[in-house]
């Protein structure tokens, strides 16, 4: 009797663990506002915080704008005094709703979804829609999205002198590994 009592709470317990939210704040997002024949516009941020909710198929994606890293630091301080402002408006949060997603159908084959939801720079919203990539590799589940996003959506405003040397769109590559905590690895497996 106490073999079955054990056996169903271990099944029990697992299957909540399984339906817990899945979390990293080590995913990547790079992006790029470059022009041809003008100087290279890149930054890369290597500490954004990406939730997984499988219960409600939700991903939650927030980024401090001071975390950039660009390759000249005049291009950093501009980024964060002129246009994003990130004194007044220190994060970037993302959260949409992924179409058909169960975490079971996660494997090691990569798989496309769609997430609408709404994207918050600037202080201001924009629902968009974006294609993911998902996949289980050793226990963690993989996630890779490239999206752009208009300047122009978000009031962000560039000096007339400069606009031509900045791309109207920028092109940003969220890469991330989420769920490298035990609970996770208890659930992917």
């Amino acid at each position: 009797m106490k073999r079955i009592v054990f056996f169903i709470l271990l099944f029990t317990t697992c299957s909540v663990i399984a339906q817990e939210k899945i979390t990293t704040n080590k995913a990547i997002l790079n992006f790029e506002a470059s022009v041809p024949f003008f100087e290279e516009i890149t930054a890369v941020n290597n500490s954004v915080a990406v939730v997984l909710d499988p219960k409600t198929s939700t991903l939650l994606c927030t980024v401090l704008m001071r975390d950039f890293r660009f390759k000249l630091d005049l291009m950093e301080q501009h980024f964060n005094e002129n246009y994003v402002e990130s004194h007044r408006y220190p994060k970037a949060v993302f959260k949409g709703k992924i179409a058909k997603f169960d975490l079971k159908d996660i494997d090691e084959t990569e798989k496309e979804y769609i997430i609408k939801g709404k994207l918050m720079i600037h202080g201001k919203y924009k629902e968009i829609s974006v294609k993911a990539f998902f996949k289980k590799a050793f226990g963690v589940i993989r996630i890779r999205s490239d999206f752009p996003i208009t300047i122009a959506d978000f009031d962000i405003e560039i000096p007339n002198k400069i606009a031509s040397k900045i791309a109207k769109t920028v092109n940003a590559e969220l890469n991330g590994v989420i769920g490298n905590d035990e609970r996770t690895l208890i659930t992917l497996k």
